[in-house]
């Protein structure tokens, strides 16, 4: 409940104003969320402007030509304010005006003007939207929301605090002609090239911060088996059996949980510094609008790519950010999230699992394998009409600032270590009890027969079962000798099939949330197939060269 004498602000702009920008700057909230990539905001945040009774909302970019979900959830919480706030890019201020005044219904709204990219704009277009404000009497405030200056925060409060209703909508009144000023091409916007560049910028944001995680794990392994686990282990074989069990046993906690740390954690980390320096040079966009052309292939549009990247980290945050794809793309940018996002602990686990096997080389040929049976299946099951093309609306490149960065990351390192760690170390514990009772020996016999379709050992029956509920769960092929049994080709399809069964339980919850539980299953029982198919054919191609061979 708001207090009687709090005013409600509520920012709205097109994506890329600044928005979320000047919402950390005025409320010291989230400020690591200066990101500079379109969509970045996915739900409206709420925020209080300090020393002020202002709450301040943040929303979603409005989009043109188009009916994305945050798009609505922008002009829901317009109605809900008392001011409204456009912020503006001075470098393409009479196209957003105008735009924005038709899409934004204003029921005697007051209403205020934030014009940005300050730095970035000549000073006669600030001098002839400054000019037009203060002729209609709308409350005005020219900034540099990235180096937003002390005196900034004062004349912002009181534009917002003065901001009077319109006597008639934007359009209506805003009769200037001035240029929009677009940042200058780069050799991402050239037409054969850019699409080639744009692809090997995605493997070099994903495969570098991989590569250096393995070389992490890898080093770092040996030290804390010699000088932590190992100790520890002998420490636990002297205590009572039940607790040997749970910690010592084939599914234990030192036996297992280490390996979820010490190959995902790494993973997690250096991604999430490729992404979140990219995001804030505002890179991504570049790649996304030169990737276009390529994605509608398969149902999809060069911004929905945003959502899919962002599964590389999470698969349930790319579920979220899929609110920013329009209607007609939406499931499908779902369908491929689920499908061919391998999230970090994906990408941990399996390198964990190819590196223990002494087969690290594995990787690179699974992620590829994935990404494009991922992509078959979208456009396989998700067939729908596409919407027209928005002009691209490239960002301006900058440097990356520290806040943003570290922000992004320790959110990242925190979400690990409260919710994925904890999670599969509950894992860990319910297959140490499982096998205690000899319930997982009974549930591989009764499925070695489903296995041997895919030509491998009922052994790996856990694995592929424990992944569905966290993918993290295939590392109980780490159990024992499992790994020695496999062959490379076993190796490779077992790890395949247990990454791409399903989507975890709660990427599939979320689904179900965001959409209808109908929805999910459909998700769930089409990504079953295409993974099941696939393997299949996978194994009895391997099976066949052999012969032939």
């Amino acid at each position: 409940m708001l207090e009687a004498n709090e005013l409600t602000a509520v920012l709205v702009g097109m994506e890329s104003a600044g928005k979320s920008t000047l919402f950390a700057k005025l409320t010291n909230y989230a400020t690591g969320e200066e990101t500079n990539f379109r969509g970045s905001t996915v739900v409206c945040r709420r925020g209080t402007i300090n020393g002020t009774d202002i709450v301040l909302v943040d929303t979603p970019g409005i989009r043109q030509k188009t009916d994305s979900e945050t798009t609505r959830m922008a002009l829901q919480a317009v109605q809900q304010g008392d001011v409204i706030v456009f912020v503006i890019r001075g470098t393409h201020v009479a196209a957003e005006m105008n735009l924005l005044s038709r899409e934004v219904h204003m029921h005697n709204h007051r209403v205020a003007v934030i014009f940005t990219f300050e730095d970035k704009t000549p000073p006669p277009f600030k001098q002839a939207v400054e000019l037009f404000c203060r002729e209609h009497g709308i409350s005005f405030v020219s900034v540099n929301a990235r180096d937003f200056e002390e005196n900034k925060l004062a004349l912002t409060i009181a534009t917002v605090r003065s901001a009077k209703p319109m006597p008639r909508p934007f359009h209506e009144l805003f009769q200037l002609t001035l240029a929009s000023m677009d940042p200058p091409n780069t050799v991402l916007e050239r037409v054969k090239v850019g699409s080639w560049l744009s692809l090997l910028l995605i493997f070099l944001l994903f495969g570098v911060p991989v590569f250096a995680a393995y070389l992490f794990a890898n080093v770092t392994q040996p030290y804390v088996d010699d000088w932590i686990l190992n100790p520890l282990r002998d420490v636990m074989g002297a205590t009572p059996a039940w607790l040997q069990v749970l910690t010592v046993g084939n599914y234990g906690l030192l036996t297992l949980g280490p390996y979820s740390f010490l190959w995902a954690f790494p993973v997690v980390l250096f991604i999430g510094i490729s992404v979140a320096v990219t995001e804030e040079m505002g890179l991504k966009d570049r790649i996304t609008d030169a990737l276009d052309p390529w994605l509608q292939k398969i149902g999809l549009e060069g911004r929905d790519l945003i959502p899919v990247l962002t599964g590389f980290g999470c698969n349930v945050v790319g579920v979220l950010q899929s609110r920013a794809c329009g209607a007609c793309s939406r499931k499908q940018c779902v369908s491929l999230i689920a499908f061919g996002s391998a999230c970090s602990y994906t990408i941990g686990s399996t390198l964990s699992l190819f590196s223990s096997a002494g087969k690290p080389f594995l990787f690179f040929p699974y992620i590829v394998l994935v990404f494009i049976v991922g992509a078959l299946h979208t456009r396989i099951f998700n067939k729908g009409d596409m919407s027209l093309p928005e002009t691209p609306r490239r960002t301006f490149l900058q440097r990356p600032t520290w806040k943003g960065v570290s922000f992004r990351v320790r959110s990242l390192v925190k979400q690990f270590m409260l919710q994925a760690m904890p999670t599969f170390l509950l894992i860990c514990l319910i297959a140490a009890i499982l096998d205690e009772f000899h319930i997982i020996d009974w549930l591989s016999i009764t499925l070695a027969p489903v296995f041997v379709l895919f030509h491998l050992p009922a052994t790996v029956a856990p694995a592929v079962l424990f992944s569905i509920i966290r993918k993290d769960g295939m590392l109980v092929l780490n159990q024992g000798d499992i790994l020695s049994t496999l062959s490379i080709i076993q190796l490779f399809v077992a790890v395949y099939l247990a990454s791409t069964l399903s989507a975890c339980l709660v990427t599939l919850w979320t689904i179900g949330k965001e959409f209808k539980w109908t929805f999910a299953l459909q998700i769930a029982g089409k990504q079953a197939t295409s993974s099941i198919v696939s393997a299949m054919i996978l194994a009895w191609s391997f099976v066949c060269l052999q012969w032939v061979f």
